[in-house]
């Protein structure tokens, strides 16, 4: 049985020992260190169930900035929106809804009432 069983155990303790040295080197590994993403940024999430959120997610930098609005679920996350962000933070104006307001919520509330203003202008 021993006979068996022996062939087993040594390729068992191989594939330990082989996923053991990759994890342990990983980073010597040619390409592994340079795999790295756009960077993310969490900017806003808001519950609207047990198990549903609306995720706002800054994703890149500089002028590549997207906001993306996510819905998550258990199910999946589907992309809700997307929309550039500008280089710099927008400086407070009459469009915006508080004094000193940066982010999303200025840029959406900004787009909005440029939309709103834009449909009244055209009656």
């Amino acid at each position: 049985m021993l006979q068996n069983a022996a062939p087993a155990l040594v390729l068992l303790a191989l594939m330990m020992l082989i996923a053991w040295l990759l994890q342990r080197y990983r980073r010597h590994l040619p390409g592994v260190a340079t795999q790295a993403g756009p960077s993310l940024k969490l900017m806003g999430s808001m519950g609207l169930g047990p198990q549903q959120r609306v995720v706002t997610v800054q994703v890149g930098e500089g002028a590549d900035r997207v906001c993306l609005v996510l819905g998550v679920s258990p199910g999946g996350i589907t992309a809700l929106h997307q929309m550039p962000l500008p280089d710099t933070t927008p400086t407070a104006s009459a469009v915006d809804p508080q004094p000193g307001a940066t982010g999303f919520k200025a840029r959406l509330a900004q787009l909005t009432q440029t939309a709103s203003q834009g449909s009244h202008a055209t009656r």
